[in-house]
């Protein structure tokens, strides 16, 4: 029986331990100085909100680590002697192990901007990024939100759940430009703007101003304006949270680096989920990738290699998920800002202007590369599978209401989506018609972007 230590209780870490018990009887111990027990982190807007306690973000009963013998120590690792296979505790202890698994997640981007190390600045990715917000926000007439990521939608919905008037600086002219088309990123500009929030797009920020007790008193952006806040959050991304790893003599770069086993340059040490950096991504691939589902697969497939079966890691068909206020968004595969070449777009989106779908495609071999969805919610293992046996658009289209999430009770407008197609490829040869629920044409093909 072999011991596996796994440094920090984040979905990689938590994932790898219950597979690694599954698998075999090492002992097993988690440390973290974060939380006691593994809590879900996308839950933190929702307990500031008042939808949820803490308790109800633990996936897991606190009896669970006891019953499947997972030992949870918290505490904060501040070295790592990889020689004598050792780790030291910040407040003296040491632990000993034979295999080690790094997964200690991300931390918040700083940008070095004057008076961000204020009082009532900070950035939002774990519970003690929660408890200061708590009390950074307790009392305040005004907010400012920074960057605009998923994060910062979710600081300015919390600060607009309770009443506090928020300003939302994004240097792009749209929403996640450098992620979203720019109609996806319009529909979000306005559908902000509609609650509210003082969207503020091709806006920077140039400094944060103290009060006499070196709180933040206003911001100053790069055109020279002064906005009065007493709150600013920072939410210009995050990075791997690797200074644990300083003077030891496992190689980082951006993140820990390691091969598609999840191997570092020292056997025996592994590392996944956010802070780990692949040496070798492959095309089209990030070399860091800092999703919640991306964090599971990479606990899945470290654990295997850690219990000694070789297991390249298969990240399969990319996908993500949000929400932009009340509006839901899902990704899957590839769908860039601009289409690259030899790339077409299939876009519809409601004349109320809350709801959209993209497909994206190969004009060549007309292969489905990507869909985007707003307001509408689809099936993910549908759409998966899609990409993945390279269905074309036209079949994606005859079956495109397989992929309704739940057409009993949403709204379905898949007929719209094959009738912006047939309009733009009839030529008077296109037949629509409905046959127990999924859509049957025949088509005629030709041009490349399509859109209402």
């Amino acid at each position: 029986m072999k011991h596996v230590a796994i440094i920090g209780n984040g979905v990689a870490g938590i994932t790898a331990a219950r597979h690694i018990r599954r698998m075999t009887d090492h002992r097993i111990t988690v440390i973290s100085a974060e939380s006691d027990h593994f809590y879900s982190r996308t839950a933190l807007m929702y307990i500031y909100m008042g939808h949820m306690a803490y308790e109800n973000t633990k996936p897991y009963e606190d009896w669970f680590w006891e019953k499947n013998r997972i030992d949870l120590v918290r505490g904060y690792v501040e070295a790592i002697d990889t020689a004598g296979r050792l780790l030291a505790l910040a407040d003296g202890r040491r632990i000993g192990y034979d295999m080690l698994l790094v997964a200690t997640g991300s931390e918040p981007n700083m940008a070095g901007w004057p008076g961000e190390d204020l009082q009532g600045v900070q950035g939002l990715y774990g519970l003690q990024d929660l408890e200061a917000m708590e009390r950074n926000t307790a009392g305040i007439r005004r907010g400012v939100v920074v960057g605009g990521g998923l994060i910062g939608v979710e600081v300015a919905e919390m600060l607009h759940s309770r009443h506090i008037p928020v300003a939302f600086l994004v240097r792009e002219e749209t929403y996640m430009s450098r992620i979203l088309p720019r109609e996806e990123g319009e529909m979000v500009n306005r559908h902000l703007r509609e609650h509210g929030i003082d969207l503020r797009t091709g806006t920077e920020l140039r400094e944060i101003l103290p009060d006499e007790n070196k709180r933040v008193r206003a911001v100053v952006t790069t055109a020279g304006e002064e906005i009065p806040c007493e709150f600013v959050a920072l939410t210009i991304g995050v990075r791997p949270n690797i200074s644990l790893l300083e003077g030891s003599d496992i190689e980082v770069n951006r993140g820990v680096l390691v091969n598609d086993c999840f191997e570092t340059n020292i056997p025996g040490v592994y590392a996944a989920g956010d802070c780990a950096e692949f040496r070798d991504p492959g095309p089209g691939r990030a070399a860091v990738e800092q999703l919640w589902y991306t964090g599971r697969r990479h606990g899945e497939a470290a654990a295997l290699n850690i219990c000694g079966i070789r297991t390249p890691y298969d990240r399969g068909v990319w996908f993500n998920s949000a929400r932009f206020f009340d509006i839901e968004y899902q990704t899957y595969g590839d769908v860039l800002p601009v289409p690259a070449g030899g790339e077409g777009t299939l876009y519809w989106e409601h004349p109320e202007g809350r709801r959209c779908i993209r497909i994206n495609y190969r004009t060549g071999d007309r292969r489905v590369t990507g869909f985007n969805l707003f307001g509408i919610r689809y099936r993910h293992a549908v759409c998966a599978s899609w990409i993945a046996e390279g269905r074309t658009l036209e079949y994606v289209l005859e079956n495109l209401g397989a992929a309704n999430f739940d057409p009993e009770f949403f709204p379905q407008f898949e007929r719209e989506v094959v009738d912006l197609y047939n309009r733009n490829h009839g030529n008077g040869a296109a037949v629509l018609k409905r046959r127990r629920g999924l859509f049957q044409h025949i088509f005629s093909r030709g041009g490349h972007r399509e859109r209402t």
